[in-house]
């Protein structure tokens, strides 16, 4: 009799195959596919965002940006619904930022005498009646540009969420979709001398077939939600690069070299000089070089001494320095090696909100403040769920020695037949693999959560899989898988852990089903010789309820499962990592009982205002006992 997973992969061959096929033709238009940009970015102004653009020459545009709220889109279709932009003149929509000639002209915007809202940020947390909102909001900024003769000019958005349509002195550039991923364009001759205008069409509706899809359990922040840079690029560049050490050796340093620009075929010389390295390789004419370079006596990276080497990168009139780290990680069996040694991945998860200042993020100290907390509850590793976050945050892991699982929101139900919806995965994967390939924090590539295991599910993730590890073999691939249960017996059993290098799944045990005394009961079954790790596990509690542990929504309850969820893992023998939900409460629209909740997930070891639970200081312990056993492993 032929097992039931075996027919189910052959299912999954002919789907993944299928999937391939259709992705290769059903390209969204205008929509930033990086690393292979589509005909129809080739055409518009979008191109693949430059590597390390923080090192590059380059104005903040940040700042109060005027905004219009727009939810009938009467700034981007004509009454006949037919947008303006796709009219034979172009013009017609609030992007021409109109002025009335005189007091007989009829124009119903005024970006001048609208509010302001300061970039970066969402709009829900900057005024009240945005609080809620979904929608389309337009965004415009005036500034000041001397472009010359001989530079390339990029307009750089970190984030914006979730569409975004952009134009520059009332000529549309074009269109961007995904909320966490970066994307710029080519604005070199689209510059003026002086006043320039640029406006955005922020849209942060849900949709069935996008990514994420219409059902997440997070706040829909909208917005320009990261920087907006306006870069100087000479005229050849290095637009692109990988400087990390191959996978599995520490003894050699591989990547590429990618140059842009006007003469691609260049000499490029890559110095990492505090450890004596210099070599030059020459890219071929489509500006390409591979990086291969023997290496010995590096300071490997390690949440215990995370080094940092400044990387020099020079050639065609260009220079860019970067700092970067290098270890190597993979697994063995039920072991995560780090540089070669066993490792237990102490972690938390983490939204990219600050609980105390409501809104996304606005810069380092926020997200510091977050990671700091986390080194506090002696953590070496953080799950940045459920979709990328900010390449700020990806540095600081870098700079404060905490690896990263870093994740696409490929959430729940996806639209799994779609093609375009597989394309969209497909591109904001590149796109967070094409960011952050330099960082040493970063150690699994996470391509979704708690996804319903199906034969297009399969296909779709599957694949999804495969090209995170051909974009980059030197770092792990995972999902966070959902269990089945069975009476008291909890099977770990996914036909797409095949594709993964981790047994990684989420239980709530003793939350959503059980009670603190019955999931002692509970046994695992993980059928899979790989390291386990739990990417979820948590209770809701409000700060300051007190009561015995079996009363839901208090710390005692919360920190009562916490004590049995390590005696309960802890009978699992490749147990190599986990990181429970979650580090700080944080907003969501599907949290509404009134008292404990009112829009927030209380699964927070840290509240809101920043009070530390009793569960906060348990995980701590724990941590503190795990690393002294680990230790002590290595120490023999």
């Amino acid at each position: 009799m032929t097992h039931p997973f075996t027919r189910l992969a052959a299912v999954l061959q002919f789907s993944v195959s299928m999937s391939v096929a259709c992705a290769a033709h059903a390209a969204p238009v205008d929509v930033q596919l990086a690393g292979q940009p589509s005909k129809a970015a080739q055409a518009s102004s979008l191109m693949t965002p430059t590597q390390n653009i923080y090192g590059r020459s380059h104005v903040s545009l940040d700042g109060r940006w005027s905004y219009i709220i727009d939810p009938y889109e009467n700034g981007y279709y004509d009454y006949r619904h037919t947008p303006f932009d796709q009219s034979e003149s172009g013009k017609g929509g609030f992007y021409d930022d109109r002025k009335p000639k005189d007091r007989t002209e009829w124009v119903e915007y005024d970006f001048d005498r609208a509010p302001t809202m300061t970039v970066p940020g969402d709009w829900n947390s900057q005024a009240e009646k945005l609080q809620l909102y979904e929608g389309t909001v337009w965004l415009r900024q005036v500034f000041q540009a001397d472009p010359k003769p001989g530079k390339h000019y990029a307009l750089y958005f970190g984030a914006v969420n979730y569409e975004a349509h952009v134009y520059l002195n009332g000529k549309k550039l074009g269109m961007h979709k995904g909320g966490f991923t970066p994307f710029q364009f080519d604005v070199t001759d689209k510059l003026a001398k002086g006043r320039n205008v640029v406006v955005v069409k922020a849209d942060n509706t849900r949709h069935q077939d996008e990514i994420p899809t219409v059902n997440t359990d997070w706040w829909n922040y909208g917005g320009i939600t990261r920087d907006v840079l306006l870069a100087e690029l000479p005229a050849t560049y290095i637009a692109d690069y990988k400087v990390q050490l191959a996978k599995g050796d520490a003894h050699r340093i591989e990547g590429f070299i990618q140059m842009a620009g006007e003469a691609k075929a260049q000499q490029v010389t890559v110095a990492i000089p505090e450890a004596g390295i210099k070599t030059t390789v020459r890219t071929d004419a489509n500006g390409r070089a591979a990086l291969s370079v023997p290496v010995d006596k590096l300071v490997l990276w390690s949440p215990e001494q995370p080094k940092l080497y400044t990387v020099e990168l020079s050639g065609g009139g260009d220079k860019v320095v970067d700092r970067i780290g290098f270890r190597t990680i993979e697994t063995r069996g039920r072991d995560i090696l780090l540089n070669g040694k066993s490792v237990f991945l102490r972690g938390i998860s983490l939204h990219e909100e600050n609980p105390l200042i409501p809104g996304r993020p606005r810069g380092a100290g926020d997200m510091r403040m977050l990671l700091q907390w986390a080194k506090e509850m002696n953590c070496n590793y953080v799950r940045l769920a459920h979709y990328p976050h900010s390449e700020e945050m990806i540095r600081l892991a870098d700079e404060m020695g905490l690896m990263v699982w870093a994740e696409v929101p490929v959430y729940w139900t996806i639209s799994w037949t779609n093609p375009d919806t597989y394309a969209n995965a497909h591109a904001q994967l590149t796109d967070l693999v094409t960011r952050d390939k330099n960082r040493a924090s970063v150690v699994v590539w996470s391509v979704g959560n708690e996804t319903p295991v199906s034969a297009p599910r399969n296909a779709f993730m599957g694949n999804l899989a495969k090209t995170a590890r051909a974009l980059d073999d030197t770092r792990l691939v995972a999902a966070a898988l959902e269990i089945h249960r069975k009476g008291s017996d909890i099977t770990v059993e996914d036909p797409l852990a095949d594709f993964l290098d981790l047994a990684s799944f989420n239980e709530y045990a003793g939350w959503y089903w059980a009670s603190n005394a019955e999931m002692l009961n509970y046994r695992f079954d993980v059928r899979y010789n790989k390291p386990v790790v739990i990417s979820e596990f948590g209770a809701e509690a409000l700060a300051g309820y007190h009561a015995d542990a079996d009363t839901r929504w208090s710390e005692e309850y919360q920190d009562t499962l916490y004590r049995n969820q390590f005696r309960m893992l802890s009978a699992i023998p490749g147990l190599r990592g986990m990181t429970p939900w979650v580090l700080v409460d944080f907003r969501s629209p599907r949290r509404q009982h009134p008292y404990f909740q009112d829009f927030w997930n209380r699964k927070g070891l840290i509240s809101n205002g920043g009070q530390k639970k009793l569960a906060f200081w348990t995980l701590k312990q724990y941590y503190d006992d795990v690393q002294r056993r680990y230790e002590g492993k290595a120490a023999r």
